[in-house]
Parts: C-alpha cells; structure tokens; sequence
C-alpha cells in the first residue's frame, strides 16, 4: 500500500496509522505499510505527550536529557514518567513499556501511572495486557475519560466495536465534546461499517476548537472511503500540502479499488438504500 503522508513528525513522514487500521480491518490489504497503529495516531491526544518538545532535534535531546536523569534515580516518579513519554513520542514503545513496568512495580496504586504503563502496552501491540492495566487505572467512582478513550481504543483493535463505542460514550458524558474521543468514535463507527455515522461523528470532532490535524485526516479518510474524493481532498488541505493531499486520496482509492470485502460492502450498502419500505395490507 502506499503510504499516506502526513506532516512531518520527529523528522520522519509516516503513513496515516488509522487508514492502517481501517485497512486491516475493513478486509483491505496493508501489506508494505511501515508500521502498526500506535495509541497516540489511532486515539488523538490521550497520553499527556502534548507538552514535548516540537521537532527531531529537540524531542531527542529532551529524551537523552531525561534518560541521564532516570539513570540517576529511578526510583524519581515524575522524571521516569516524563522520560517515557519522550520515548513514546519517539515511537520506542518497547523502551516505554520496561520504564513504567517498572514505575509500576514501585507505585502499583498510582493511577497515573498505571494509565500510562496501559496506553504504553498498547502502542507495543500488547493489547490485552493493556486491557488489564487500563481496567485498573481509575475507579467506578473516579473515572478518567482518558483511560475510557483508551479502553475504547484497545477494544476496537480488539475488534469489539461495541464495547468500544461503550467506552467512548462514557468518556464523552465526562468531557463532552472531546475531540479526541469523539474521533475515536468516529472511527469505530467505520471499523463498524458505518461510514455515514462515523462521517457525521468526525464531522463534529473536527467542529471543535480543540480539534488537531489527526482529527480533520481521520475524516478526510472516511470522506475518502466514502467515495467523496473532492471533499475528502480539501479537508486533508487544511494541513497538508495539495501534493500529498492528494497522494493520500489517491492512495485510499487505489486501495478501495481493489478491495473485494469493501465492493461486496457497497453492494449492501446500495440494496439497503434502494429497498422499498414495507406497507401493510
């Protein structure tokens, strides 16, 4: 497949990790795409990587900086924490998992904690490990909506969509609104082959003053899947040059095209439209 170019981050041009998993699901072939779906590209922003530092250079040296730090003592909860994260980010998920599986072991009753070792397990495609620490990481009575868009993510990769959009339900009575969820909801909706519910779903994610560039590609790639290549193309625009705006349009119809689970997907999408209502009598 080709890849789906998106703004540079830490100096590397990555493909779009939910037309990966949309692919991969949806019965598309993702065969030569360069790597798995990581919490952060498939949920937005739930892990607190927000505050890192901005470009390749910068993240490295912030990350080294932390590591000499973690060296030091690693037994300092917020420097090991901070550290991960930077690992994260630098999509060295396997690195980020050792650090707060020991961070973990020293404060086995540190929510924060333990919500970050689970969204951490995650992104190294240890998924129901992840399950089990996120089930842990808040309370009936003190849920987090960052763990439930989490638990909501880990599911969908799970495959059971409805526990998912569960999840997200309940994160949005939280914070409603919340781009981030409701993009994930969005996508679960497509990975329930919903695509007029999750296009309707992004389309309000993407209406919020929080909304990031992961929010409006997420329903650029449901425009696309829907066939609107025109509109799925200006919105990518917004962010993107039109050269790879159009390269991932592109890539996505290619893929569509050569789909026999998406074609028989259309198919029952067309008859359930065209159907005439029953009348009785």
């Amino acid at each position: 497949m080709t890849a789906i170019k998106t703004p540079k981050t830490a100096g590397r041009l990555f493909p779009l990790a939910s037309t990966v998993a949309l692919a991969a699901l949806l019965g598309f072939g993702a065969a030569g795409c360069s790597r798995a779906p990581s919490m952060s590209d498939v949920t937005g922003s739930i892990g607190g990587q927000d505050a890192m530092p901005k470009g390749d250079v910068a993240l490295r040296q912030y990350a080294e900086e932390m590591g000499r730090r973690y060296d030091a003592n690693k037994a300092d909860r917020r420097v090991a924490i901070d550290y991960a994260q930077a690992l994260r980010k630098l999509s060295q998920h396997a690195q980020a998992v050792a650090v707060l599986q020991q961070l973990a072991v020293r404060y086995p009753k540190d929510m924060e904690v333990l919500g970050l070792y689970g969204k951490a397990l995650a992104d190294d495609g240890r998924l129901q490990e992840a399950a089990k620490v996120l089930e842990n990481a808040h309370t009936p009575d003190r849920p987090n909506w960052s763990v439930l868009s989490a638990q909501g993510s880990v599911a969908d990769q799970l495959g059971d969509h409805a526990q998912a959009q569960s999840y997200y339900g309940a994160a949005l009575k939280i914070r409603p609104n919340e781009p981030a969820v409701l993009s994930n909801l969005g996508l679960s909706y497509a990975l329930s082959r919903n695509l007029p519910r999750a296009e309707t779903t992004l389309r309000t994610a993407v209406a919020q003053p929080g909304a990031d560039i992961r929010v409006r590609q997420n329903l650029a790639l449901i425009l696309a899947l829907e066939g609107k290549f025109d509109e799925a193309q200006q919105v990518s625009q917004r962010d993107l040059a039109p050269i790879d705006a159009a390269s991932n349009v592109e890539a996505i119809r290619r893929m569509i095209s050569q789909s026999n689970t998406w074609r028989d997907i259309q198919k029952v999408d067309r008859a359930a439209r065209t159907k005439k209502p029953q009348t009785n009598g």
